[in-house]
């Protein structure tokens, strides 16, 4: 496998800027905003968003944490929608702009099992989603409201964010098989 940096520290931060900038436009202000991450390195994004907001808000929005695994139309397990331990809404999310916060957007499944999570809490006025990385892909009818960085990949590429709080360092690479497995996997 081979790896190729797509982004680094710096390339993140603008794109954070951007988005979250971008957000308070969209939403005329940051009032009635609630940034909600998606485990787990959503969480970390919507943390700095938070931040950001603050910074050229002067307001305070509330972060949640939003565990899918329960909504996950890939598992095995017993659909108990049961809300988990990690997930963590600090407010009613009842009318207000909804942000979803994902690192990496792909077929759209993890965004459609959030919005099912999000509903079984509350009825926002809108749910907004907003990914670092949208990859394409699509098998789900969703779309990044707010995107980063769009990235075209093929299917057997694998894009990675790495982030400071989880892997130690800042950066968004894309995997690729190596050139001599793709080959072998032709010949089959």
């Amino acid at each position: 496998m081979s790896e190729k940096i797509l982004l680094v520290s710096n390339d993140i931060k603008r794109a954070l800027y951007r988005i979250t900038h971008e957000i308070i436009e969209r939403n005329k202000g940051a009032e009635n905003i609630v940034l909600i991450g998606i485990w787990t390195r959503g969480v970390y994004l919507a943390r700095r968003m938070a931040n950001m907001v603050d910074d050229f808000e002067g307001i305070s929005v509330p972060v949640g944490t939003l565990d899918i695994k329960p909504y996950r139309d890939d598992t095995i397990a017993i659909k108990s929608h049961d809300i988990s331990q990690d997930t963590n809404i600090p407010t009613n999310i009842a009318n207000k702009q909804v942000v979803l916060v994902d690192d990496v957007l792909y077929t759209g499944r993890s965004t459609r099992a959030a919005m099912d999570a999000i509903m079984d809490l509350g009825r926002p006025k809108s749910i907004h989603l907003a990914a670092l990385i949208d990859r394409g892909h699509r098998e789900l009818p969703i779309r990044a409201d707010y995107v980063g960085k769009n990235i075209p990949s093929s299917r057997d590429e694998d894009i990675r964010v790495y982030l400071e709080e989880v892997d130690g360092l800042d950066r968004v690479a894309i995997i690729s098989p190596s050139r001599n497995l793709a080959i072998k996997e032709k010949q089959r």
